[in-house]
């Protein structure tokens, strides 16, 4: 009898490794107009031209971030339109706020004083988007930007193998982070604890916000080169956009348990551009934009359980995005290019990057609402 029950726990666990591999190995889902509700409803063109990266939301005041150049676009949720500018915000990436400050931060890669090497956060008010002051940074190569609410501190990641913090109230510098690698998203719990991936190692680094300290860290195989990060707080769940780790090294998305410190799911996205996860608790999907032009869109339905409810439309070079919880609603930006220039045989890494010059006119915002009768079937 023993036996018997050792042979069909056996046949058990081969079962469930081998449903994992076939979920692993599953093809990305086709592009569709509309997925669940979703679709691209509007394109909008943007003044100005330039490199641009992260978004940001601001509910209350139904405000959108568009990071671009040197200054930062802000957007109204409810017209659409530009209702004003950050500036100057020089190389900015990104924007958070403290709602318990009342300050918005932005990452820039570069200062306004005019020190070589520097980065730079820029404080803002909200609600009037008006400068308070800029904060010199420690470091260079401010890129991506997180706020915590348990240490009420903002962080600013790079690819330098360091982290930094300031304090949300004060806008004074808290300290330095030592991390282990290239950090590029992060998100956090509410809890005290900031999980950043390390795009080069592709690990998922735990950060005590209160100490600076990296307490743990573990590897996300088969994700490859992880990108974009969001976290359903409620059921501890961590969602990593993967540029790597599917079948023809596709693109993945890795739901991630920090508890457990294991991978839970490997699920198939629209490609290998990802640059942004975000999760909408309302509706228990997450979300992650791709620059081939899509964004794949996963349903919650258990802590355990995902399922990939498709690819929904948006435009080539779409891959940064963001997700308004309150209406439901998706945001992306992107734009047209002339032809790219001839690979450098010498830096083949940068060669996944090439892009022509930026077609005059062709900066836009993408909108891609849902309904949210839609999401409750």
């Amino acid at each position: 009898m023993r036996n018997r029950i050792l042979s069909m726990a056996v046949i058990a666990i081969a079962s469930v490794v081998c449903l994992a591999a076939r979920q692993a190995s599953a093809p990305p889902p086709s592009m569709s107009d509309n997925v669940s509700g979703y679709h691209l409803s509007a394109s909008i063109p943007l003044p100005d031209e330039g490199f641009w990266d992260y978004l940001g939301i601001d509910e209350p005041n139904h405000h959108l971030f568009i990071s671009h150049s040197d200054e930062i676009l802000v957007i109204s949720t409810t017209t659409n339109e530009v209702v004003g500018k950050l500036a100057p915000t020089p190389g900015s990436h990104g924007v958070v706020i403290s709602w318990k400050d009342n300050h918005g931060f932005t990452s820039n890669s570069r200062n306004s004083s005019g020190q070589t090497g520097v980065s730079s956060f820029t404080e803002f008010d909200p609600k009037t988007l008006a400068i308070i002051k800029q904060v010199i940074l420690p470091i260079g190569g401010s890129d991506g930007i997180v706020y915590d609410p348990a240490s009420d501190r903002v962080f600013g990641l790079t690819h330098g193998k360091k982290d930094v913090a300031v304090d949300a109230a004060t806008g004074e510098v808290a300290g330095v982070v030592e991390i282990p690698g290239a950090a590029e998203s992060a998100a956090a719990d509410g809890k005290g604890h900031l999980f950043n991936v390390m795009e080069d190692l592709s690990l998922l680094i735990d950060i005590d916000t209160r100490t600076l300290k990296v307490v743990n860290q573990w590897p996300l195989a088969p994700c490859t080169g992880p990108s974009g990060v969001a976290m359903d707080t409620k059921a501890r769940r961590i969602f990593i956009g993967c540029h790597g780790g599917g079948d023809n090294n596709t693109g993945v998305m890795v739901v991630f348990d920090p508890d457990a410190g294991k991978v839970v799911a490997n699920l198939p996205i629209g490609g290998r551009g990802n640059d942004a996860v975000r999760f909408d608790p309302g509706a228990k999907l997450a979300f992650a934009s791709e620059g081939e032009g899509d964004i794949t869109i996963v349903r919650e339905e258990s802590p355990d359980k995902f399922t990939v409810l498709g690819n929904v439309k948006t435009a080539s070079g779409a891959r940064t995005m963001e997700c308004d919880t309150s209406t439901h609603t998706l945001y992306s930006v992107t734009a047209d290019f002339g032809p790219p220039p001839p690979p450098d045989p010498n830096n083949p890494n940068a060669n996944r990057f090439r892009r022509g010059p930026m077609v005059a006119g062709s900066f836009r915002l993408l909108v891609i609402p849902t309904h949210y009768a839609t999401l409750k079937k």
